[in-house]
C-alpha cells in the first residue's frame, strides 16, 4: 500500500495547526506491453475518425465514460452500434451534462442507451471507451480527447487506441465497473 499524506488546518486563535493525515491508496498497476498502439494528435490527426471507426466494428459492447459528449459524429456512431446489437453503455460527468446545452446524452438515452451520471467526483474527467472486452481483438481508448467538435477541430488533444492487451482491458472494465457502481441513472428530460 502506498501512504498519500494530506493536511488538514485548524485555527486556535492567532495560531495555525497544520496537521498531517494519511490515506492509504492503492499502488499503481503494472503490466507488460502487448498489442498495438494507436495515436492520434487534434487538430492535425482525424482522432474522431479513428475512434468512430473502433466503436463501427464493435461486435459485441462498448462502454464510454465520458467529461461531456456533444459530437454528433460520435453520437451517431453508439447509436448505430445500439441498432446492430452491441451492448453500449455510458456513464458521463452530471455537472457537465448539466452545465452544457448541446449535450446528447438524451439523444443516447431514447435510442435505447443506458447512461449513468457521476456525481460522487468534482469532475468525472475520463475519456475512456473500452471497446469487446471479452473478444479476441479488444480495444481500449483514452486520452485528453473528450467526445465534442471542439476535440477535433479546435483543440490540442490526444487519443490512444489501444489494442489486443486483454489485462490492461480488464483493469479498464473494472474501473468502470467501479464508476458504474457510484453512479445515478440517467432519464432523458421531455
Amino acid at each position: 500500500m502506498i501512504r498519500s499524506r494530506r493536511f488538514r488546518c485548524v485555527t486556535f486563535g492567532s495560531w495555525l495547526m497544520c496537521v498531517a493525515s494519511y490515506a492509504l491508496a492503492q499502488p499503481a498497476v503494472v503490466l507488460p506491453a502487448q498489442g498495438s498502439i494507436q495515436v492520434a494528435f487534434t487538430p492535425w490527426d482525424d482522432a474522431e475518425s479513428l475512434l468512430i471507426d473502433a466503436v463501427d466494428q464493435a461486435r459485441q459492447q462498448i462502454l464510454m465514460q465520458a467529461y461531456v459528449m456533444t459530437s454528433q459524429k460520435i453520437a451517431a456512431s453508439l447509436v448505430a452500434a445500439k441498432m446492430r446489437g452491441v451492448d453500449v453503455r455510458v456513464l458521463a460527468d452530471a455537472l457537465q451534462h448539466r452545465q452544457t446545452s448541446s449535450s446528447l446524452l438524451d439523444r443516447l438515452v431514447r435510442a435505447g442507451i443506458p447512461v449513468w451520471l457521476e456525481t460522487k467526483y468534482r469532475s468525472a474527467h475520463n475519456k475512456v471507451m473500452v471497446i469487446d472486452a471479452n473478444d479476441v481483438d479488444p480495444v481500449v481508448i483514452s486520452g485528453s480527447f473528450n467526445f465534442t467538435w471542439s476535440a477535433q477541430h479546435r483543440n490540442a488533444e490526444n487519443l490512444l487506441l489501444l489494442r489486443d492487451n486483454p489485462a490492461l482491458v480488464s483493469q479498464y472494465v473494472l474501473n468502470w465497473e467501479r464508476h458504474w457502481r457510484d453512479a445515478t441513472s440517467y432519464t432523458a428530460q421531455p
